[in-house]
């Protein structure tokens, strides 16, 4: 879903490329209930719950194998399990049972019956791939360039400058107006609720805010690293002033925005991640799950 848009021929290629992504994929359209991202956090489990459904032990245990092992490129690249999406997966099916758990295949089973893929509660490639076509079909800027219109950045003047200190180390942010109001609640809003994101300034943080589509593009042709899933080339979301990039921590070595899998993985698995995935929606977010990093405000056109 990134690319880099060069022409008029160009862009009808593209566009018609990721049509097929959107429509023509083995996973059918997500009902309404799931039509917008979930804002509301499932209920912390027992243990006894998360294992009281025999019937699915062997699928359970198959998940806690390919969670790590399975080698899969349902998001664009080969990648080795599928652990960084398991909190957004478990969210969707509205548990917080991990991955090798009875209660998560069982619920697995029931979201692989509404869209009509084997109901074994096993994870495999096509199930990831219905899950990510889900999430994409949350994404405003997603459905306007799979029909070729790549949105027109706004003009600057449309453009509000975050505060020092809602940029990451201090980094000039801007954003629409609405969408930095936004970041700015639920912001407030992790912090009261959570004490370990209270504790570090830094976190949610933003390190990318609204990009100019001719910088952006002039940065990934000079790095060699355009169209692909860890670089957005000159059809970005960026460009809307609606998507931003947020600080959750990082592995060490690697800085916030390191599309290398170990650091993906570590961003996943912190508190701010996952108040993320449990809360963003309630203040208008939707996640881009290649990016733990990435979220996009979805109350404004593109």
């Amino acid at each position: 879903m990134i690319w880099r848009i060069a022409g008029v021929a160009i862009v009808a290629v593209l566009a018609l490329a990721f049509a097929q992504r959107l429509f023509l994929a083995p996973a059918p359209r997500p009902p309404a209930a799931t039509a917008r991202f979930a804002s509301s956090p499932p209920a912390p489990p027992s243990p006894a719950r998360c294992q009281s459904s025999p019937r699915y032990a062997a699928a359970a245990g198959a998940n806690a194998a390919s969670s790590v092992t399975a080698q899969w490129s349902a998001f664009g690249r080969p990648e080795l399990g599928w652990q960084v999406y398991a909190p957004l997966i478990a969210h969707e099916l509205g548990l917080a049972c991990p991955p090798q758990s009875q209660a998560f295949a069982a619920a697995l089973a029931a979201w692989q019956g509404v869209h009509r893929l084997p109901a074994n509660g096993e994870m495999d490639e096509a199930t990831l791939r219905a899950f990510d076509i889900a999430w994409l079909r949350r994404r405003p800027f997603v459905a306007a360039a799979a029909h070729g219109q790549c949105p027109a950045p706004p003009p600057p003047a449309d453009l509000a400058t975050a505060q020092p200190s809602e940029g990451y180390l201090g980094k000039s942010v801007q954003l629409r107006p609405a969408a930095l109001g936004a970041y700015r609640r639920m912001v407030a809003a992790a912090r009261a609720e959570s004490p370990a994101i209270a504790a570090d300034p830094k976190l949610l943080t933003i390190f990318s805010g609204y990009r100019d589509p001719a910088a952006d593009a002039a940065d990934c042709a000079s790095k060699g690293d355009c169209d692909t899933p860890a670089r957005a080339g000159t059809c970005s979301a960026h460009r809307t002033g609606l998507a931003m990039d947020l600080y959750l921590g990082s592995a060490p070595g690697h800085p916030p925005g390191s599309a290398a899998d170990v650091n993906r993985l570590y961003e996943s698995r912190t508190p701010a991640y996952l108040w993320l995935v449990a809360n963003a929606g309630r203040f208008g977010f939707t996640p881009y799950p290649f990016e733990p990093w990435h979220w996009e405000w979805t109350s404004e056109r593109p």
